[in-house]
């Protein structure tokens, strides 16, 4: 039986900077304009593409943006190369068969603890970090299938959630003091230091 309606999905791979992670590019939107980070099996309720990427013995972690997928292997696994063409065949019959990605009634139920979206709450500095990492930091970590996540500002420090390739990369660190902190104290005098934690 020939299935139709259904556009034919390519995927292809794109080495991050962390070697432990591998990102999956669709020609397809998965999360328009959102991105959510899934750190274990335990926490991946709200997608059932997440969950069903668990099943792989090899994964650890799921992360989800617009339209692609970073996958974190486990220390133990040897290469992505023997993984990779089960995976995107796997990512392209469910993908192809329209299955849901993420259930965003399930995201809501989370508690969302980490964003970037600016809230009534947020006070004049806070802002101003939130914009800054929406418009310069999200488009350049997203190349490399990460995102950063505002967590907290206090005493002039700022901290932050590194989610996706940028959690647990050796190269992460470097980014945020040498990239990320550089620019805030640039740009925003209250922020005095950039603190990272990995989901």
């Amino acid at each position: 039986m020939i299935k139709t309606g259904n556009p034919v999905i390519s995927i292809y791979t794109e080495m991050t900077p962390n070697p432990e992670t591998m990102k999956f590019v669709a020609n397809k939107l998965l999360y328009p304009g959102k991105s959510i980070d899934f750190p274990d099996e335990n926490s991946a309720q709200p997608s059932p593409l997440a969950q069903a990427l668990f099943s792989f013995p090899f994964i650890k972690s799921v992360f989800i943006a617009s339209n692609f997928v970073t996958l974190t292997k486990t220390s133990e696994t040897d290469d992505w190369q023997d993984m990779i063409p089960t995976v995107k065949q796997f990512l392209k019959d469910y993908l192809e068969e329209g299955k849901e990605v993420v259930n965003d009634d399930e995201v809501m139920k989370m508690k969302a603890e980490s964003s970037n979206e600016i809230t009534a709450d947020d006070n004049d500095v806070v802002k101003r970090i939130k914009e800054l990492l929406e418009n310069y930091v999200k488009p350049a970590v997203e190349m490399d299938g990460g995102a950063i996540q505002f967590k907290s500002f206090e005493n002039g420090r700022v901290n932050l959630m590194l989610q996706g390739s940028c959690s647990g990369c050796p190269s992460s660190m470097i980014t945020l003091k040498a990239g990320i902190e550089g620019m805030m104290k640039r740009m925003i005098p209250e922020v005095k230091e950039v603190t990272a934690e990995a989901e």
